[in-house]
């Protein structure tokens, strides 16, 4: 460990002396509301018109050429919205740095001609890694069937390859053998503890507001920390610093409103001001309009006809300022509610945060500096008929810093450090009515370091991470690497790896057919003190932290002109995982102490095996795209005594999105989308028997004595499988374009066509059966200003 941190200062420190030589640098935004221009790519000219090099502009709108000799040059940007710029550029100094900013004008009545530029996803493809990585921007977010006449990026994450979900209600999305607990949802970088309403089909994200989504089913770098399985980084827009504008919606589901507009002075060259803000609010309406419209629908609210027991509300509100020289400065705050009252239980939510961030841009320095300072509180509680109430509540900070020193060529060199803490507490019970609670804080320190390296055709990323949890007195170090090479100009090879932890687990029990509830604690200590893997291996687990490897093998194919495929087989180990011990029967107590642990300990630790193979085909043209899934995969589970299935285990799984623009503007689209899934495992019921708690002792006449409960018989763990699951969703949209960027949104769609029955719940005691949503027929209007 001292060898690492020895390693990893000298590295930091050796930064400035990489190549001292010229950097070209600047920010490019759009003249219209002062936005960034993301991924876009920016190239520098000689005199002589030989180019030199180039950059792409990051999700700031950001770019930066280095090493660039004394001479004269000429930068170019030229997009398919935008109007071309070809700025001359003077390098007159062998070292130090030349600032530049644009202000694009977009190109009015624009014709888009397949084709003609390269496209910046192809561009990231051959100068980044992008192992299991998906990225998104609003408009691919948008071209996804819409539930309820609402678009939302839970539709974006449920088609992505490797992502399994439980159903249209509940909002549980599994990742490559991945539980919810061990995915971290990111906001501007701040943990989302709680991203889906129980509806299933809404996240607490605001699609009008997304800039951008990455999305990584495994095998990402260690510029992330703290989870074993997934991360999806959702990056919100700023508001508009040149006019104030926003758009307000309405459908059978919910309303909702975005506003926004500047804040500063006007400048006088016209160029957007410095600041800017945005809030949006959205408020679920099922709970007043199913009454009517969707009132036939049975299984799902407290009494015949009373129509869909749903309710949540998100407020989002953001300030930004903008410097001169890029620097930026922002500060956000946010509340989610949530509540649902089925016939058989109750489910409810809330959380709260806020928080800042900046961006720096040093004059006299190549590195660009990014901070965070973020607080947030989530709680929940779920209460099931027959069952004694279970809850769980987390609140805490985090602060983080991140640093970038751009190289030669597209490579760089990033590292950062984070420090978080936080408080947890939970009450949840196992199969056998036993309590298992706990409250505790606990603490994690983060430091990083990642290089990607591009020369000729190979893309090389070898990253550190050392995360430190000093509540179980554990520092883990955890290499990762990811390699691309570019074999031809049409096939890239690619691979990732490494070791990933995480410090939460969750409160939710494996038993139920499906978890309504997932509460969340910090890594537990009441644990057994021996375990025996799946291999045989014995070892003395030291805590409750939960740990993996992952490896990923991949290629990518340019198939032809606008097609693509991309190929992806993954294994992941989870050497530790910690989970309710629904074996306890036992108090952890003195008088038990002969007792085995596994039969008194609140959690037992286990292992398991995920692997599987992804395919992903796209087809984009001007006016059709294609998004074409499938996914085979198998997950295991080792107790310590038995391998079992865990209840997200789903073999196959496939998804088929379709969109087709018609109109001479593009403006009426069409949206199909097709999901299958093979039947997700679930524990039988063997049977059922009139517990006796015997009031009077051994008197008691057990022949006349009434139990005002049952007892349920369970069979053989997750030896059942449900039906297959399968649903068709349809959506057009029309837009009425206006003057002045108005635009009056016309949406009618389809959820379910078919009506497929597919089952989501079921009350073991009562046998009551909760079905997925049946055929949904919506219509929504929005008006855009």
């Amino acid at each position: 460990m001292k060898f690492f941190l020895f390693s990893f200062l000298s590295l930091v420190l050796s930064a400035v002396s990489f190549g001292q030589t010229h950097n070209i640098r600047g920010f490019i935004y759009d003249k219209e509301n002062g936005e960034p221009v993301s991924f876009e790519k920016v190239k520098l000219f000689k005199k002589d018109s030989t180019l030199f090099g180039g950059a792409m502009t990051d999700v700031y709108g950001l770019f930066s050429i280095p090493s660039v000799p004394k001479g004269e040059y000429y930068l170019s940007i030229e997009t398919l919205d935008y109007e071309l710029i070809e700025h001359p550029v003077s390098v007159t100094k062998a070292d130090g740095i030349t600032e530049l900013k644009f202000n694009l004008e977009k190109i009015k009545n624009v014709q888009k001609i397949e084709g003609v530029s390269i496209t910046a996803e192809a561009q990231r493809n051959k100068t980044q890694v992008q192992v299991s990585k998906i990225s998104l921007d609003k408009a691919a977010i948008e071209r996804i069937p819409t539930i309820g006449a609402e678009n939302d990026i839970i539709g974006a994450l449920s088609i992505t390859p490797g992502v399994i979900t439980t159903g249209d209600q509940g909002g549980q999305l599994y990742v490559r053998g991945g539980t919810p607990i061990q995915n971290k949802i990111l906001l501007d970088g701040m943990t989302i503890y709680s991203p889906f309403h129980t509806i299933g089909f809404f996240s607490v994200f605001e699609t009008e507001l997304i800039k951008n989504t990455d999305i990584y089913t495994g095998g990402f770098d260690a510029k992330y920390g703290g989870r074993i399985s997934s991360i999806m980084d959702i990056t919100y827009r700023d508001g508009n610093r040149q006019k104030f504008g926003g758009k307000v919606s309405a459908s059978p589901f919910m309303a909702k409103a975005v506003l926004e507009g500047p804040l500063g002075k006007r400048k006088a060259d016209g160029s957007p001001r410095s600041g800017s803000y945005i809030l949006s609010a959205k408020h679920s309406l099922l709970d007043y309009t199913s009454k009517t419209l969707y009132r036939n629908i049975n299984n799902m609210s407290t009494s015949s006809g009373a129509g869909m027991p749903y309710t949540f509300t998100d407020v989002y509100g953001k300030i930004t300022f903008n410097g001169d020289a890029g620097t930026k400065f922002s500060a956000f705050a946010f509340h989610n509610r949530d509540s649902v009252n089925y016939a058989i239980a109750d489910l409810d939510w809330s959380s709260t945060g806020g928080g800042i961030n900046f961006l720096l841009v040093p004059a006299s320095s190549r590195t660009i500096i990014k901070g965070r300072l973020t607080g947030s509180h989530y709680k929940t509680t779920f209460q099931e008929t027959g069952s004694p109430l279970r809850s769980s509540e987390i609140g805490g900070f985090d602060l983080a810093f991140d640093f970038t020193y751009f190289l030669q060529k597209e490579s760089e060199l990033t590292y950062g450090l984070n420090i978080s803490g936080f408080n947890t507490s939970y009450l949840t019970y196992n199969e056998l009515k036993r309590k298992i609670e706990n409250t505790n804080f606990s603490t994690e320190i983060g430091a990083y370091v990642s290089y990607r390296y591009v020369a000729g055709r190979w893309v090389v990323q070898p990253s550190f991470r050392v995360q430190a949890y000093p509540s179980v007195a554990n520092i883990s170090p955890e290499p990762r690497l990811g390699v691309k090479f570019n074999a031809t100009e049409f096939i890239r090879l690619k691979m990732s790896g490494g070791r990933y932890t995480q410090n939460f687990t969750s409160a939710s029990s494996d038993r139920d057919i499906v978890n309504l509830f997932n509460g969340m604690l910090s890594a537990p200590e009441n644990i057994q003190s021996n375990f025996v893997n799946q291999f045989g291996k014995e070892r003395s687990p030291r805590n409750g932290l939960q740990t993996a490897w992952h490896a990923i093998l991949g290629a990518e194919f340019d198939l032809a002109k606008n097609l693509s495929l991309n190929v992806e087989g993954y294994y992941k180990y989870f050497d530790q995982l910690s989970n309710i011990n629904q074996n306890k029967i036992y108090d952890d107590t003195p008088e038990f102490a002969d007792i085995d642990d596994v039969y008194k300990k609140n959690f037992l630790i286990e292992s398991g095996e995920s692997y599987g193979v992804d395919f992903l085909l796209k087809y984009d043209l001007s006016r059709f795209h294609l998004w074409a899934v499938y996914s085979l995969s198998k997950s295991t589970r080792w107790d310590g005594f038995v391998e079992y299935f865990p209840v997200f285990d789903r073999r196959h799984n496939i998804n088929l999105v379709a969109s087709y623009y018609l109109g001479k503007k593009k403006n009426t689209e069409i949206d199909v989308r097709w999901n299958f899934g093979s039947g997700l495992p679930f524990t039988p019921t063997a049977g059922y028997y009139q517990p006796e708690s015997f009031p009077g002792g051994v008197t008691t006449d057990y022949t006349t004595s009434n139990s005002t409960t049952m007892g349920v018989l369970l069979g053989e763990f997750n030896s059942s499988r449900l039906p297959s699951y399968h649903r068709l969703d349809m959506t057009v949209k029309h837009r009425f374009l206006f003057k002045n960027a108005m635009e009056l949104e016309l949406i009618a769609s389809v959820t379910n066509v078919y009506n497929r029955k597919n089952i989501f719940y079921v009350n073991r005691i009562t046998n009551e059966v909760i079905y997925q949503f049946p055929i949904l027929p919506s219509f929504g209007i929005g008006w855009k200003f």
